[in-house]
């Protein structure tokens, strides 16, 4: 399984980054292997509006199942369950500790949003 973790850099001992759209990039890692990949999020990191929405869609596209983040607005909570991608929020650590965490039973699937749309 391929989960996304928000970063605030390209590598996987890095802070999480907490917020979703905005974040500075995201870890795509294979559950089993460890292994990771770096999805750049530049194009979202400065827009005046809709960073949650075109990260979302960048999420889906990953072919990722699992999001862990810190906070997730609306509008990308919905474009990321709408295409069944689970949403976990309110991980701490690097992207390494987050993804541990999920894998101990640790962190759990979200409901909902947790934050409004414009969150920085």
């Amino acid at each position: 399984m391929k989960i996304a973790v928000t970063a605030t850099a390209p590598d996987f001992d890095a802070p999480m980054d907490p917020r979703f759209g905005r974040a500075a990039c995201f870890l795509v890692v294979d559950d089993e292997t460890l292994a990771w990949s770096v999805v750049e999020n530049t194009q979202n990191f400065n827009a005046p509006q809709g960073a949650g929405i075109q990260a979302g869609k960048t999420i889906v596209e990953s072919g990722c199942t699992v999001l862990i983040t810190g906070n997730c607005g609306p509008k990308a909570f919905r474009i990321l369950t709408g295409a069944g991608i689970k949403i976990v929020t309110g991980a701490k650590g690097s992207a390494r500790q987050a993804i541990e965490q999920y894998a101990a039973g640790e962190l759990q699937e979200s409901d909902e949003a947790n934050v409004e749309g414009h969150w920085i």
